[in-house]
């Protein structure tokens, strides 16, 4: 895909931490190509703000046909509109140019709690959300969006997230960052649910403009070509390493900004030589394996809720839908097998590469059992639609030449049949019409087998530079969403 070209509508910051100047480096370190629309000429510093002079409505109109008017736009963060007149003329300019993708940051609320527009331009930017496809407020602008006291906890977040969208329709990025807690959830509401990430708490007083940032990163990659859940997913780990690297920039005496280049940083220290970065990394930083399973727990969820899992359970699983399953599931394993004997021909360690060739010998093992016992030898079927995007994706992985993203890739199928397992074999009695199948998801044998592959893909990220683990974070939500989809196909 080409690089995406996204425009910020919003505010200055001379400091370069906040307002456009933070959005044009949050653009670029996704990997768009940034354009810029001036609302109003900030005068602040990491201390606060000094002054605001708004330049005249009809000048921000001049600006953004200018752009408009020869440059094909992918997607729009739109930021600080300070007055009524400026969200008219934003809005009749969306009205007539139409991006494919619209993200508001509806700036309204300072982190002092001080209201930052009238009453009039609050309604101006709450007619505006329903022009966007994502509008990302933070805690205190949500509650003025909705009419709401300020949610206190997380569960009233979403409660009011879900009311923005009904009233709205668009889609909502909840972000638990101003509430109390060592984890820091955000999620992404919309017409198909919550789809919640978790993540760890960064303690750092530099946090100027990280919600500047985390829209205009949501922007560039949907623009990129990624759902909303797959771009927060993917912001998330960015903005988390760029909070940790925040205090390395000593920018300023009061909050100081983020840093909206060290994945690239990282990349120079990692191709300069052996990476010693992890050394230097904060201590109690959370491993790589625990931020990705805790940032999927909104698909382990919906994984668990699919009717085939829940079915499967009880008992209820109509057998043509289980053997519909085993059928397309017999075709993964035997591509499966192919994929994990790749990574054993990329290990460099005598140990990994001989545990993925024994892990390539069991699937195939696998598909072999299937088709004899529960499938009577019967004929392949073709490949289903889940069957096929998820062996693309893994062949995707495979063919990159990365072990690192692969190990990440393959993971999930490790990983998540044995977190099922630990349920499912619990519903397993006698007369139950799957016992067999739910004591084989709980095998021993296979949890060992997965720990193995969790510690290999830990070692893989720990030398691993801050671009790769990200790519190693994609390749592994990617995967547990095919397997989600995978499960609901029957």
């Amino acid at each position: 895909m080409s690089v995406p070209r996204v425009l910020s509508i919003a505010g200055t910051d001379p400091t370069g931490g906040a307002g456009i100047q933070a959005d044009l480096k949050s653009i670029g370190a996704l990997g768009g190509y940034g354009m810029a629309v001036v609302t109003a000429l900030v005068a602040q510093n990491t201390q606060g703000v000094r002054s605001v002079h708004a330049p005249p409505p009809a000048f921000l109109d001049a600006q953004l046909r200018a752009v408009s008017d020869d440059v094909e736009i992918d997607a729009v963060k739109i930021g600080m509109l300070h007055s009524t007149a400026v969200v008219d003329v934003v809005a009749a300019w969306l009205e007539d140019v139409r991006p494919p993708t619209v993200v508001l940051d509806p700036v309204m609320v300072a982190t002092s709690g001080d209201r930052l527009l009238d009453a009039e331009a609050e309604e101006a930017v709450r007619a505006l959300c329903r022009r966007a496809d994502l509008v990302t407020p933070n805690l205190a602008e949500l509650a003025v969006l909705t009419g709401s006291a300020r949610a206190g906890t997380w569960t009233d977040a979403v409660a009011q997230a879900r009311a923005l969208h009904a009233d709205t329709g668009a889609t909502v990025l909840l972000k638990g960052g101003h509430l109390d807690g060592a984890l820091c959830p955000d999620a992404i509401v919309g017409a198909d649910g919550v789809h919640e990430i978790e993540g760890a708490r960064v303690t750092t007083r530099n946090t100027h403009g990280t919600g500047c940032s985390l829209s205009s990163a949501m922007a560039t990659l949907r623009a990129s070509g990624m759902p909303w859940p797959d771009a927060l997913a993917r912001a998330k780990t960015w903005l988390t390493g760029a909070l940790r690297h925040a205090d390395a920039l000593r920018v300023g005496r009061g909050h100081g900004p983020i840093d909206h280049f060290h994945e690239l940083r990282g990349t120079e220290r990692h191709e300069a030589g052996p990476r010693e970065a992890s050394a230097s990394e904060p201590a109690g930083a959370v491993p790589w394996s625990t931020s990705v399973w805790e940032g999927t727990t909104g698909i382990r969820a919906d994984v668990d809720a699919c009717s085939f899992v829940a079915g499967l359970a009880a008992g209820s699983l109509p057998l043509d839908r289980f053997h519909r399953y085993l059928a397309q599931d017999a075709l993964y394993l035997r591509a499966y097998s192919g994929v994990l004997a790749r990574a054993g021909d990329l290990a460099v360690a005598p140990d990994e590469r001989d545990f993925w060739h024994g892990a390539a010998a069991s699937a195939l093992e696998e598909e072999r059992r299937l088709h004899r016992v529960r499938l009577g030898g019967a004929a392949d079927p073709q490949p289903g639609p889940a069957t096929t995007a998820y062996l693309a994706h893994l062949s995707g992985a495979a063919a990159s030449g990365s072990y690192t993203v692969l190990t990440a890739a393959v993971l999930p199928c490790f990983w998540l049949y044995t977190d099922l397992g630990a349920r499912l074999r619990t519903h397993a009695r006698e007369g139950h019409p799957y016992a067999d199948w739910l004591v084989a998801y709980g095998d021993p044998v296979f949890a060992a087998a997965t720990a193995e592959a969790v510690s290999i893909a830990e070692r893989a990220a720990a030398t691993a530079s801050p671009v790769d683990r990200a790519r190693m974070d994609e390749a592994f939500i990617a995967s547990m969403r095919h397997e989600l989809a995978f499960f609901d196909a029957p």
